[in-house]
């Protein structure tokens, strides 16, 4: 049972962190530009965050050096996006 669980943790987290380029995409597409929406780094870090978490039961060194990183660079943007100064659109 408790295998299950984590099993589900696993794919959930692996899911949320897949799905997050499908937003890319769909927001880039729109935009006719390449575009990071806000939404692609939390989805980014809390993905990475669940997964790390799976990664830990498991006890596989190689998958939680890789998402530990990760979610470093991804809180980073994040922080960086959040002090960066507001932009007023032009008239």
């Amino acid at each position: 049972m408790t295998e299950t669980i984590w099993l589900g943790i696993g794919f959930f987290g692996q899911s949320l962190f897949f799905s997050r380029w499908l937003l890319q995409w769909i927001v880039s597409e729109r935009k006719a530009e390449s575009s990071m929406p806000l939404a692609f780094w939390y989805m980014s870090l809390v993905g990475s965050v669940i997964v790390l978490a799976y990664a830990v039961y498991r006890q596989d060194p190689v998958f939680i050096a890789g998402q530990s990183v990760g979610a470093v660079v991804y809180l980073r943007n994040l922080v960086l996006i959040h002090r960066a100064p507001k932009r007023v659109p032009s008239a």
